[in-house]
C-alpha cells in the first residue's frame, strides 16, 4: 500500500519504445514517453513518479542511448532521485531488458523484487495501483512470476489476454494465470469480456530477480547468460550504465511474455482496475482525454464548426476544421496527419511507407534536442541551411569543425562566448561571427538565461553527421 516501506522494491522502467502508432508526434529521436500527452509532464515522468513514494527504492531506467540526455534531463527536472539509467546500444526487446535489470539490481539489494513496467503508458489511479503491487508482493517474494491484468472495459482486438486461474491461498488476491492468450478477433475479444475470466495483459510484471533469472537460464540458457555478460562489460559513462554493443547485440531478441511468463509453470495474475491505457494510437488518446460537448479533444491552436468526436492537435499553426466525424488531425510544422479516428492503428502503414522511402520525417522532427539544449531547422536549400539553436544556461556545444560547411552565427537573445579558431570572445544580441570550413570552434553560454543564435549553414554537404569533436562536456565521440 502507497506510504508503506516495502523497501527490496526495485522498479524497471523501461523506455525503449518508439510508439510509432502515435506518428507524427512520437519520432525515433523523440518518442511518445518523452511527449506531454495526458498531463503537463511527459508520459516518463508520469511513471518515474507514479514508483518515487516509501514503498519502492529508487527506479532503474533502461533506455534507448540516442535519447539518453532527454531522459536525463527529464528525470532531472523533476527532482527524483534513480539507480541508474542503462542504455541499449540496440533493441533486442523487454526479455534481454528484464535480465540486465535482473543482473544489476541484484547487486543493490540481494533480495530485490523487480517492478517491470513500461514508460509510456497512463494510470490514472495511483493508489490502486500502489494497493495491487502491494497484493502481488506476497507472491513474488515466494517464487512466483506475477502480471498485472487490467480489467477489460470493451472487446479490444489490440490486446492480448490474460485468462485467470485458481486463488492463491498464501496471497490473497493472487491467481494462477490459466493461459495467456494473443490478440483475439472481436467476436472472441466479446466472449473474453462477457466470461469475465479474461483481462487485458498490460504488460506490468513482478518478481524476485533471483527467481527471473533462474527462470530464463532454464528456459532461455543463451540469453541468460549473454545478459549477464552484458553486464559483466558494462562501462560508466557519465550518469549512465553503457551496456557493451558487441555482447548486447549477440543476445536472442524476444518478448518477456514469449521467453518467460508464457513458459513458466510459476505465473500469477493480480486483477486490476486502475485507469490504465497503453496509449498505443490516435484513438485512444482520444478515449481518455477530456472532452468537449461534442465528444472533441482539442488542443493548440484550432478551430472547429459542427466537429463530432474527434482529436484535433496543433503543434504549430492554426487548424480550421468543418463538417467532420470520428476524425484525427495532427498537425506538426513538417507534417499533417489526417485519418479515420477508426482507422488509427493503421498509422505504423505510414511510418513503414516513409521508411521505405528513404524520408526522415519518421526519424525527427524540425526540433531536435541535445544534451545543450536543441535546436530547430526553418529552412532548408540544396546548399544551405537555416536554424536556431537555443543553449540551456551554462551549456556549451563541443569544440568541433566541419570539412563540408561555413556557418554564420548571429545572436537573438543572450550572451554568447564564442571559440573561432585561437580567438576567444563574447557576442551580444545582433553581434555575429563567421566559422569557416575546417576551423575549429565552440559555443557556449556563461549567463543564467537561454542564449538563442540564429545559424546559417552554407557548403556542399549539411548532414548532422560532418562534426569532428575535439572535447565534449557530454562524452560524445
Amino acid at each position: 500500500m502507497q506510504g508503506e516501506d516495502s523497501s527490496n522494491i526495485i522498479p524497471v522502467i523501461l523506455s525503449g519504445g518508439v510508439g510509432s502508432r502515435l506518428w507524427p508526434l512520437s519520432r525515433e529521436l523523440y518518442p511518445k514517453q518523452l511527449q506531454q500527452l495526458h498531463s503537463e509532464r511527459s508520459l516518463l515522468q508520469d511513471t518515474v513518479e507514479r514508483v518515487s513514494t516509501r514503498q519502492f527504492l529508487a527506479p532503474m531506467v533502461i533506455c534507448n542511448q540516442e535519447h539518453r540526455f532527454i531522459v536525463a534531463e527529464q528525470i532531472h527536472a523533476i527532482g527524483i532521485d534513480i539507480a541508474a539509467i542503462v542504455l541499449e546500444p540496440v533493441g533486442r526487446n523487454t526479455a534481454p531488458a528484464v535480465a540486465v535489470a535482473a543482473t544489476l539490481c541484484s547487486d543493490i539489494i540481494d533480495d530485490a523484487i523487480l517492478l517491470v513496467m513500461p514508460s509510456d503508458h497512463v494510470i490514472k489511479q495511483n493508489d490502486t495501483f500502489h494497493r495491487a503491487v502491494a497484493t502481488a508482493l506476497p507472491a513474488a517474494e515466494s517464487g512466483r512470476l506475477v502480471t498485472f491484468g487490467i480489467t477489460a472495459t470493451g472487446p479490444e482486438t489490440g490486446y492480448g489476454y490474460i485468462r485467470q486461474g485458481g486463488k492463491i491461498d498464501t496471497a490473497p488476491g493472487c491467481f494462477d494465470v490459466d493461459s495467456f492468450v494473443e490478440k483475439p478477433d472481436r467476436q472472441t475479444a466479446e466472449t473474453y469480456l462477457a466470461s469475465g475470466e479474461y483481462f487485458w495483459n498490460g504488460g506490468i510484471f513482478m518478481f524476485s530477480a533471483r527467481k527471473y533469472m533462474a527462470e530464463l537460464k532454464r528456459l532461455q540458457p543463451e540469453m541468460e547468460r549473454l545478459s549477464r555478460r552484458a553486464v559483466e562489460t558494462s562501462v560508466a559513462d557519465m550518469d549512465f550504465t553503457r551496456l557493451d554493443e558487441k555482447v548486447f547485440a549477440s543476445i536472442p531478441a524476444n518478448s518477456i511474455d514469449y521467453a518467460v511468463m508464457e513458459l513458466t509453470e510459476d505465473a500469477a495474475v493480480v486483477p486490476v482496475d486502475m485507469g490504465w491505457s497503453d496509449v498505443g494510437a490516435w484513438d485512444a488518446l482520444w478515449e481518455i482525454s477530456e472532452k468537449d460537448s461534442s465528444g472533441n479533444v482539442v488542443s493548440g491552436d484550432v478551430i472547429v464548426h459542427d466537429v463530432e468526436n474527434s482529436y484535433i492537435r496543433s503543434e504549430h499553426r492554426l487548424i480550421a476544421a468543418v463538417g467532420l466525424r470520428d476524425t484525427v488531425i495532427v498537425a506538426m510544422d513538417d507534417v499533417v496527419l489526417c485519418a479515420n479516428k477508426n482507422n488509427a492503428q493503421d498509422v505504423k502503414a505510414l511510418v513503414d511507407q516513409l521508411k521505405q522511402s528513404g524520408r526522415s520525417e519518421y526519424v525527427t522532427h524540425t526540433k531536435v534536442y541535445r544534451p545543450w539544449g536543441w535546436y530547430q531547422s526553418l529552412e532548408v536549400g540544396e546548399s544551405y541551411q537555416v536554424k536556431v539553436l537555443n543553449l540551456s544556461p551554462g551549456a556549451k556545444i563541443s569544440l568541433q569543425l566541419h570539412h563540408h560547411r561555413s556557418e554564420h552565427w548571429v545572436v537573438v537573445a543572450g550572451t554568447a562566448t564564442v571559440t573561432r579558431g585561437e580567438d576567444i570572445f563574447d557576442l551580444e544580441v545582433n553581434q555575429s561571427t563567421y566559422i569557416p570550413v575546417e576551423m575549429k570552434h565552440r559555443l557556449e553560454n556563461k549567463k543564467d538565461v537561454d542564449l538563442q543564435i540564429i545559424e546559417v549553414q552554407s557548403g556542399d554537404y549539411l548532414g548532422e553527421d560532418d562534426i569532428e569533436r575535439f572535447d565534449d562536456t557530454y562524452g560524445r565521440s
